[in-house]
């Protein structure tokens, strides 16, 4: 897959990250006031940067031939296209006498960033795609 493919995928897949992280924000900052509540957040880069990593380490390796489907498959890279983002739910604190550990003040605060973080990924994709227009014109 050649480069701009995969930028765009990768952009594609931040963007729909960013906005299940806006969704879970909202969502903690409307169960700000309910008993035990705990707030949530995404976590999908790690996994990602797992994904990288395994491609990597697999890319100077032989590949070994599986001859049947129940045979271990060894060196087989983690496909970054199947790392799917994952709610955690912070079991570990709590803020509030009752039980609740959200603090709408950094959710609000986080909701910001993700808006930020949103634009800036519309901008890079718009990017991407001004390069390739630009290459196509020539």
């Amino acid at each position: 897959m050649n480069s701009f493919t995969r930028s765009v995928e990768l952009l594609h897949r931040a963007m729909d990250v960013n906005s299940l992280r806006y969704q879970v924000s909202a969502n903690n900052i409307a169960n700000s006031e309910v008993p035990n509540y705990k707030r949530q957040t995404v976590n999908f880069e790690s996994e990602l940067k797992r994904a990288f990593e395994s491609e990597e380490a697999a890319s100077g390796q032989l590949e070994l031939t599986r001859t049947h489907d129940l045979h271990f498959s060894l060196n087989q890279p983690y496909d970054w296209k199947s790392v799917e983002p994952r709610r955690v739910t912070d079991w570990t604190t709590t803020s509030d006498a009752n039980g609740n550990n959200v603090d709408a003040e950094y959710e609000a605060t986080n909701i910001l960033k993700i808006q930020m973080n949103y634009r800036l990924l519309t901008q890079l994709e718009n990017f991407e795609f001004s390069q390739a227009k630009l290459a196509m014109r020539k």
